[in-house]
């Protein structure tokens, strides 16, 4: 056999060493290259997977269930009639004006007998009845108003926005105080009205803010174009997009509107009817004995507090989750 060439050996060689290196390289390439395909998530699947690993979204959500399932069975459960005087033998104005804590009666009784506890759970009833449909009521007048001012612009936009800021402009306190006061007899309707009204500009603003930013979108653009009605560009593309922030406050709002209503069943201008227990009245029937029996006003403050701050937590959780500025 003729030996090889020596420049024949050093061409096979060098191509040898290319072929290998080429095919390391593109091996390289295509493991550089792969990516592990994985499914989207939408908005709302990506922020529960947020929320539920976040301790305050939890410990307020904890909270919430527990007070609506509590309102929702505190008549079944209540151990005695919240009506029924069942300790008034008991009640010496003099040196027992209220009843202490007894077998069958954890908390005690109020100046009239009645069991502390059942009242504190029936209560929880007509305060989640007020602060749920004042809620409702505010949201349905916001949202009616945003939508003219975010939908039409010009005019319409410059009118409403004018009477919500008016409305702003007064404390919301002292404008549910006078609205209630207006009422010829005070009752749990006034105080869910007098309530709701102080929502509905903070929802009208905001909703509107969030049309007006949707309506020069490229989607509405392109709707327009064309040739949506502008009646279905609003119902149908605006306005579905509008509505995160809305529901956000909305829980934050449950809050506001248990303190309002205590506040002003407190100031005597809620249900005059103490049969129907609320927290808020509680709270206000308690004043006379503050020094000596402080416990009549510290169960349902606490109640109203603990509420009002698990909605509170609830409520910015899903806030910072569903807000891209703030999501973490």
């Amino acid at each position: 056999m003729t030996p090889a060439n020596p420049m024949t050996r050093r061409k096979d060689r060098i191509d040898d060493l290319a072929a290998t290196a080429g095919s390391d390289r593109a091996a390289a390439v295509r493991e550089a290259g792969s990516v592990d395909e994985k499914p989207g998530v939408s908005l709302i699947a990506s922020a529960w997977q947020r929320l539920r690993r976040s301790p305050v979204f939890l410990i307020g959500a904890a909270i919430t269930l527990v007070f609506v399932v509590l309102a929702l069975v505190s008549p079944l459960i209540a151990p005695h009639d919240p009506a029924a005087n069942l300790l008034l033998d008991q009640v010496r104005p003099q040196s027992n004006p209220i009843p202490g804590p007894q077998p069958g009666y954890p908390l005690g009784a109020d100046d009239v007998g009645r069991d502390l506890l059942s009242r504190l759970l029936v209560g929880s009833q007509q305060t989640l009845i007020v602060g749920v449909f004042a809620t409702i009521f505010g949201l349905t007048g916001g949202m009616t108003l945003g939508i003219l001012a975010g939908a039409f612009g010009g005019w319409v936009d410059s009118l409403v926005m004018r009477i919500v800021d008016v409305l702003l402009s007064i404390p919301s306190l002292l404008l549910a105080f006078s609205i209630a006061a207006l009422a010829t007899r005070p009752s749990q309707l006034t105080v869910i009205i007098a309530v709701a009204a102080v929502q509905v500009p903070i929802f009208a603003r905001l909703l509107r803010g969030s049309m007006l930013a949707q309506r020069h979108s490229d989607h509405v653009l392109a709707a327009r174009a064309l040739g949506v009605t502008e009646r279905a560009v609003v119902f149908r593309h605006m306005l579905p997009n509008s509505l995160g922030p809305v529901i956000v406050q909305s829980t934050l709002v449950l809050a506001v509107s248990i303190i309002d209503a205590a506040a002003l069943s407190f100031l005597g201008l809620g249900n005059p009817n103490d049969r129907q227990p609320e927290w808020g009245q509680m709270l206000g029937r308690a004043q006379p004995f503050i020094y000596d029996n402080p416990h009549l006003a510290v169960y349902p403050a606490l109640c109203i507090i603990v509420v009002a701050l698990g909605f509170t937590l609830m409520g910015e959780s899903l806030r910072e989750a569903l807000d891209p500025k703030t999501r973490r």
